[in-house]
């Protein structure tokens, strides 16, 4: 299996760490909250994640840049999942918006650290053991039947954070940024933590799901790894430029289901049919992009009905 040499691997880890100082820079205290940021964020970080496709032709060719375009547009697609859980546990622990980033950029700093792992044991297990595939695909289809039967946007609670807040000794009120507090000489954890691990725990239940999902594509680390890394760093933003517009995709888990279906699929029939990446990212963006439609269509056809 062709991997990067040490130096790509640490041009990568350079690079992303600068887009994370920058980011965190630019949304320090209140600066950079408004909904216009968000939208610039978003176009820039969807932006990186694309050029990045640029330097994976560079060093391992056409075949894997197409490959990394379509692990980064199914991670992206899934990743959507997210965002409902952002919203959720924002609202259950009544986090106020101004110490939302705080929170979305140490659990997504997180999750980068939760996917190298999982992406690493992954593929680890596959190259030992091929019947590990067909697991991998069974957990895609039982995904793809559960997304197609639950609409994340009708939850009401997260049941990660209401077990936090039973178990761990919480301060009621949110103290500024800070995630842990002494009080009467307890060292309790505020709503922010909760908040935190919420999202953390959450996430690795998504990653069971969307790094199958990614090794349907590609087996390659760094192509997986990468594609993973781009499409969650842009989480944060994408979050606070869609959040007035999250409970109205209605119909954007059926196009979830499709798309953890496809990868299911996908690695059933790979022995006897190849499916060319390129094929993969066209056929992700049509199942999302008609949920996203049919959501928008309902959306206006309930306004001509008022």
């Amino acid at each position: 299996m062709q991997e990067i040499s040490l130096w790509g691997w640490i041009a990568f880890a350079v690079l992303v760490s600068v887009l994370l100082a920058i980011d965190l820079f630019a949304h320090r205290g209140k600066h950079g909250g408004s909904r216009r940021s968000a939208y610039i964020w978003s176009c820039i970080w969807i932006a990186a994640g694309l050029l990045f496709a640029i330097f994976v032709w560079l060093v391992f060719g056409a075949a894997r840049a197409h490959e990394y375009l379509a692990a980064y547009l199914i991670e992206k697609s899934l990743s959507l999942d997210n965002l409902f859980v952002f919203l959720i546990v924002f609202n259950n622990l009544a986090i106020p918006k101004v110490y939302q980033h705080n929170v979305l950029y140490w659990g997504i700093f997180g999750a980068l650290v939760f996917r190298a792992v999982f992406i690493y044991l992954g593929i680890a297990a596959i190259e030992r053991f091929a019947w590990v595939s067909y697991v991998f695909a069974a957990i895609l289809l039982l995904a793809a039947w559960h997304s197609f039967r639950e609409d994340p946007a009708a939850q009401e609670t997260n049941k990660v954070v209401k077990w936090l807040s039973r178990h761990l000794p919480v301060s009621r009120e949110i103290h500024g940024a800070r995630f842990l507090v002494r009080q009467n000489g307890r060292l309790l954890a505020t709503p922010l933590l909760i908040a935190l691990l919420g999202l953390e725990i959450t996430d690795i239940v998504f990653a069971i799901d969307s790094i199958p999902a990614a090794l349907a594509v590609s087996r390659n680390r760094f192509v997986v790894y990468s594609s993973n890394v781009f499409a969650i760093l842009g989480l944060r933003a994408l979050y606070s430029a869609l959040v007035f517009a999250l409970t109205e995709l209605r119909y954007l888990h059926y196009g979830l289901a499709g798309v953890l279906a496809f990868a299911g699929v996908k690695i059933i029939i790979d022995e006897w049919v190849t499916i060319h990446p390129l094929a993969a990212v066209g056929i992700t963006a049509l199942l999302i992009g008609g949920a996203v439609w049919a959501s928008l269509r309902g959306i206006k056809g309930s306004g001509d009905e008022r």
